[in-house]
């Protein structure tokens, strides 16, 4: 297990939205090169870097040409080495994005495996034996090639998916099992590509969509089977580089599959959803826990992490994010006490936290634009940093029209030198909290983490952390709780915290993270 996951907080860049280095407009290595001291400063130490790989960018860079080359608009490989080389100088570490369970349609693997005759890479990816043949449980591209057969996709139609075999064989006519030659080649050309990165300086992988490889595994044993097979090539070849898996099933992501992390994902109803962002779209109303509006309920995350916690805190960690390039940013639903409350929650939750780029300063999600690069809805929260009152927001020295995607030019539009400025800002507060939070083991991936106060339907919640106790009460309204504790220093907070005769009151809007 690497050590240094214990006490790390991630900084997620989205690439070509981060920092325009040659003024084209598109965020580049040299760019984010830039700005590690910016990040080093705020208090993260380590990053996680969307995909840079060759693209044809049907889907922002999750559609992989050529997993062994940068793509041209982000820089060389040369500017990737050198990018690892100035992460480590700051003793910093840097996660690339792995694309495991699909490619480009124009990846040289399929250009090969789409032939009409049968070749090395035939079987590489999942083929039905006959062009008529589409059973409908199953998401296929029909007659677009000249092989006869139709092709299974992972989600778009242009990310064919690689084949690594299904447990249950439903066809056998064209279904692989998992151990099959051409499947177990197909792992190990996925561990080909790590070892290319980690070689050159890369510290690990984020890994998307890490349960999407075997099919017909519905409850991912054997897909579990092959990351644990992995991890077992990188505590042997590369043991303080890390694995992070987007699963949201952390007993089965980090206790079966290996990973040294798994992401608490935004999947409606599960605990993050209900605690952040349960916004009810058909009644327009704020459903969440952490939303001033006090409407929600805190048992769904606190049941998931009861359970999920204790099962999982000595092989690796739970992940919570503030966003990333999946979900509306925070800022569609909240105001900036609602968010300082939030961040400072998640900051002090167990696990390794992620850290959206921008949202330390409030960026808004810019639900008004239309979709770029397979990105829909994703789109508005994909928008270039905001660094500086200057032309696009010193993102940028291109033209406006030639941005890759437009900056948010609003008059109360947040950027980071004005916020740097002010020490009432949200950039100072996500900057504070994570200062503590490096500096005492007790609030870092595995300290103790139990459960004081939660109940439905109430507030506040409480939990401690080792030697520390944190309270927070989002609603507007105040809240009281049994506690039978003495609050020896306030540590940090937000609002107004009293602690007397058993009780703890806190204020509508309040955090505190005291010592007991």
């Amino acid at each position: 297990m690497p050590q240094w996951l214990n006490n790390s907080v991630f900084y997620q860049v989205y690439p070509q939205s981060f920092c325009d280095s040659n003024g084209d407009g598109i965020g580049d290595i040299q760019g984010l090169i830039s700005k590690l001291d910016y990040i080093k400063e705020l208090g993260c130490n380590a990053i996680w870097l969307n995909p840079v790989y060759d693209s044809t960018f049907m889907d922002a860079g999750y559609d992989v040409r050529d997993y062994y080359k940068i793509a041209p608009r982000y820089g060389t490989n040369d500017d990737a080495k050198m990018l690892f080389e100035e992460v480590h100088k700051r003793d910093m570490k840097l996660l690339m994005d792995l694309v495991p369970g699909h490619t480009s349609d124009t990846n040289g693997w399929f250009t090969q495996s789409k032939q009409p005759l049968k070749n090395e890479l035939s079987n590489r990816y999942i083929w039905t034996d006959s062009v008529w043949e589409a059973p409908p449980q199953y998401r296929l591209q029909c007659g677009i090639t000249d092989r006869d057969g139709n092709y299974l996709v992972n989600y778009f139609s242009s990310q064919p998916a690689l084949n690594y075999g299904f447990y249950e064989v439903t066809h056998p006519n064209w279904q692989l099992p998992v151990n099959h030659p051409d499947c177990l080649r197909t792992v190990e050309a996925v561990k080909d590509v790590m070892r290319f990165w980690l070689d050159m300086g890369c510290d690990g992988f984020r890994v998307d969509m890490a349960d999407s490889l075997v099919k017909n595994d519905d409850d991912k044993i054997a897909t579990a089977a092959i990351w644990a097979g992995i991890r077992e090539m990188m505590d042997k070849d590369y043991p303080e580089c890390a694995l992070v898996s987007e699963w949201c099933h952390p007993i089965r992501a980090i206790n079966k599959g290996g990973f040294h992390a798994d992401f608490y994902l935004d999947h409606r109803g599960n605990g993050y959803s209900t605690a952040f962002r349960f916004y009810n779209y058909e009644t327009k109303e704020q459903e969440s826990y952490f939303s001033k509006e006090g409407k929600g309920d805190i048992m769904t995350l606190v049941s998931e992490l009861n359970e999920n916690y204790p099962a999982t805190k000595d092989n690796g960690y739970i992940s919570f994010f503030t966003c990333n390039h999946d979900n509306p940013r925070m800022s569609a639903w909240y105001d900036e006490l609602e968010l300082k409350i939030n961040f400072c929650t998640i900051f002090t939750l167990p696990g390794v936290p992620f850290l959206y780029y921008g949202d330390e300063i409030g960026m808004r999600y810019m639900s008004e634009l239309t979709s770029k690069e397979g990105g829909f809805s994703r789109t508005g929260s994909r928008t270039p940093m905001q660094w500086n009152s200057g032309k696009n927001k010193g993102f940028s020295t291109a033209d406006p029209d030639k941005l890759y995607l437009p900056v948010d030019m609003s008059e109360n539009a947040p950027d980071v030198e004005s916020q740097m400025k002010d020490e009432n800002s949200l950039y100072q507060t996500v900057k504070n909290i994570i200062k503590i939070r490096k500096e005492n083991p007790d609030l870092c991936g595995n300290g103790d983490f139990e459960i004081l106060f939660a109940e439905k339907n109430t507030y506040p919640f409480i939990f401690r952390r080792g030697s520390f106790v944190i309270a927070v009460n989002p609603s507007a309204n105040d809240a009281f709780a049994p506690f039978g504790y003495e609050m020896k220093e306030k540590v940090y907070s937000i609002g107004e915290t009293v602690v007397s005769n058993g009780t703890i009151k806190l204020k509508g809007q309040s955090y505190c993270l005291m010592k007991i």
